[in-house]
């Protein structure tokens, strides 16, 4: 009888749980749809307007789209090739202290990661310089 009435109580407040969030978040989604959606509209127009902006610049549209996504990598390849970093020192120097493939590990990773760093802060540079003196 007693694990009747536990599993009954448990049941219960899991619906419970599972009712009052789904109300909450279903009057907040709600409330905020308007803001949401302009908030994405305007992030839709600056990209587009960044991007023409490649366009014009490079005088071309292929060339503008691989320099827009060429900008877009070199920003957002930093913080992840620090979080690589990060990880690798971690297996390097402290769970390589008691594992000797894991310290080899973490140096891979570290060397993998400042690697994929220098490609992708130079890759634009590269491609910049290619527009500018290779086209002709």
């Amino acid at each position: 009888m007693k694990k009747v009435i536990i599993i009954v109580t448990i049941m219960m407040l899991i619906l419970g749980i599972f009712f009052i969030t789904n109300n909450a978040y279903g009057a907040e989604k709600r409330a905020i749809d308007e803001e949401t959606e302009s908030k994405i509209v305007e992030l839709k127009e600056n990209v587009a307007s960044s991007l023409e902006d490649y366009k014009e610049k490079y005088g071309s549209d292929a060339y503008g789209t691989v320099a827009y996504i060429l900008n877009i990598v070199r920003i957002y390849s930093i913080p992840i090739a620090f979080l690589g970093i990060a990880i690798g020192a971690i297996h390097q120097y402290m769970l390589g202290v008691r594992k000797l493939d894991t310290l080899e590990k973490g140096m891979a990773l570290i060397v993998t990661c400042v690697t994929l760093l220098i490609i992708c802060q130079v890759l634009p540079l590269a491609f910049a310089a290619f527009v500018k003196f290779g086209r002709g």
